[in-house]
């Protein structure tokens, strides 16, 4: 079994920014891996907010042995991107030595389109909503919020998309006593969903106030081991694969999440379609689903994943799995 590990750059078709900061290209690291005359590929984009760097998980990746398993490697790496790229390269190799798509290997119900959230980057109040008026044909919104004037920028929103589903992603940008003012005009407008209102660190107080409308975690979830931490907090979970640390985990999370009370969310880092397609598998069935990192891209992968009508669709085995 050979390993290897590849830094790739692809350019987003406009700059995409969020409470944190701002991006012109997307950064991701491909892995691949060959055994036996086939080769698997996974993709991950590894995340300063969490400690990652392109160079401390391509560090992981080639530290692995030789010989590896899925199962072995969740012993070998902790939840992140390192072991999502591994992971789902592994399932993508599995496949192709077996002859057979990757969700019978997973004993999954063969997949069929879903609908995907289309994420409107933070900017001021009259582009959001020109670009809200441009993609106001698409069934879901999604809306970057977390700085000043949010309230003036969802309005804006709302008049160029007046009849899209919107939910909001503030990315620890709140507080709860902002959120706690904000949540009935957000209801007004037709918000849906809230997406990590709050800082990780800082998110018991969610458990303290009323929650008008659902509230989701995202930096607050990784994997089944973060779990038992949002009871009473939380009404869903973003569950991403570069955070659970790959497919097999995330589908174990999925589960979990569902048996602990929790609607399932299934998102993405801004990556290209190879990273996409293990999540079209896990966002079989979830209430929201954000998997729209190649439409965000100017450029993507060879057999690119499809979208049509709102949808992503299933990849094709030329992709991956």
């Amino acid at each position: 079994m050979e390993i290897r590990a590849n830094p790739e750059t692809f350019r987003l078709a406009e700059t995409f920014a969020i409470s944190r900061g701002s991006r012109d290209v997307a950064e991701v690291l491909t892995v691949r891996i060959e055994a036996e005359g086939k080769a698997g590929r996974g993709e991950c984009v590894p995340y300063a907010r969490y400690g990652e760097s392109m160079a401390s998980v391509a560090d992981q990746v080639m530290g692995l042995p030789d010989e590896l398993t899925r199962e072995g490697l969740q012993e070998s790496l902790p939840a992140g991107a390192a072991r999502n790229a591994v992971d789902c390269a592994l399932w993508d190799l599995a496949a192709k030595q077996a002859g057979e798509r990757a969700w019978r290997l997973a004993e999954l119900d063969s997949p069929g389109p879903v609908v995907t959230a289309y994420t409107l980057s933070l900017d001021t109040p009259e582009r959001m909503e020109a670009s809200a008026r441009m993609h106001a044909g698409r069934p879901l919104l999604k809306v970057k919020l977390g700085g000043e004037d949010d309230m003036t920028r969802l309005e804006a929103v709302r008049r160029g998309a007046p009849d899209t589903r919107i939910i909001v992603d503030a990315n620890e940008g709140w507080s709860a006593e902002l959120y706690s003012e904000i949540a009935p005009h957000l209801m007004r407008l037709g918000v849906r969903l809230v997406e990590q209102p709050l800082p990780a660190g800082n998110d018991e107080l969610l458990a303290e106030i009323e929650r008008p409308l659902p509230v989701c975690a995202d930096e607050s979830v990784h994997d089944r081991a973060t779990l038992p931490a949002l009871k009473g907090k939380y009404d869903a979970v973003n569950i991403k694969l570069d955070k659970a640390g790959g497919l097999t985990e995330a589908l174990a999370l999925k589960d979990a999440a569902r048996e602990q009370g929790h609607d399932i969310m299934v998102g993405c880092m801004v990556g290209t379609s190879l990273a996409m397609a293990p999540a079209v598998l896990l966002a079989q069935g979830a209430s929201v689903v954000d998997l729209d990192g190649p439409l965000l891209l100017a450029e993507d992968r060879d057999h690119a994943l499809e979208f049509d009508d709102g949808c992503v669709h299933p990849p094709r085995p030329e992709l991956w799995g």
